[in-house]
């Protein structure tokens, strides 16, 4: 991983995360601000690790500010538009980087987020912003002819929407490496140049479809647990995913105790500045 900017920050707790028929996209499924609203009657009721959204004040909080800004502003070339976050192996927080770093991203700019749930095997994303077991999404959309607008959720974050990864099929290989979810990807890029997409997706060692994805994305993010996974897991992911397009490593789950110094300067700082 030469050469490549390292991320690095923790989160509170210890969280255990836990043939699609061939069509064309259509144009008018990829509108983005034809959203479906959230009923009120039906608050919703988000996962506590959402920090960004949930501690907007916290340490953890920052760390993921500190993450956008150098995602956001390289120090050389353009800022990657598609972005994967992946791991090596299972439980090692990806999807919590993953829904944290689209609400910081949200609250930055003026365009909407997409973030995507490509673990149609385990997916997660909506549980984490709250939405309902039982919410159709990617994997409905790739083996249905259902408009892909009719699948997007808002979320209490503006500008941030969530394409779950809906109920898991028994091909999601299958559907994941489909030409029409190339067309999606490609669709989506296309249309919509000035917009981040999220993707959240599958360790590639473990399911083949996560290095198809992984060829159409302008940048991946690597999630490591901190104490679980080996040099060598991580060694052969940066190998099957290729240097180029990784940028950079995340810690997750580091001891609180180690840097408890940082922690409680920060939060000194902010209760000086009266929480600004």
């Amino acid at each position: 991983m030469k050469n490549k900017k390292l991320f690095s920050f923790f989160k509170r707790g210890d969280r255990k995360t836990q043939i699609g028929k061939k069509s064309s996209v259509n144009a008018e499924d990829l509108n983005l601000e034809n959203f479906p609203e959230k009923n009120s009657e039906n608050e919703l009721i988000p996962d506590n690790n959402l920090v960004a959204l949930l501690s907007p004040y916290s340490f953890e909080a920052e760390q993921f500010r500190i993450l956008r800004t150098q995602i956001l502003f390289p120090g050389s070339g353009t800022p990657p538009r598609t972005i994967l976050v992946t791991s090596a192996i299972p439980d090692e927080g990806k999807s919590f980087v993953s829904s944290n770093l689209a609400i910081c991203i949200a609250h930055n700019i003026d365009n909407h987020v997409l973030l995507m749930d490509c673990d149609i095997r385990r997916p997660s994303i909506h549980k984490i912003f709250g939405f309902p077991q039982d919410v159709r999404g990617l994997s409905e959309y790739l083996a249905g002819d259902e408009p892909l607008s009719s699948m997007l959720l808002k979320t209490m974050t503006k500008n941030l929407s969530v394409l779950p990864g809906g109920q898991p099929p028994p091909n999601p290989s299958e559907l994941l490496s489909s030409e029409k979810m190339s067309q999606l990807l490609s669709s989506i890029k296309k249309r919509y140049n000035d917009r981040y997409i999220i993707i959240d997706s599958p360790p590639p060692q473990l399911t083949a479809e996560t290095s198809v994805i992984a060829r159409q994305v302008d940048g991946i993010i690597v999630v490591v647990r901190h104490g679980l996974t080996s040099k060598k897991l991580v060694a052969e992911l940066v190998e099957t995913l290729g240097k180029e397009k990784i940028l950079g490593v995340v810690f997750n789950c580091f001891d609180m105790h180690i840097s408890s110094y940082n922690s409680r300067r920060y939060s000194k700082y902010y209760n000086q500045k009266g929480r600004k």
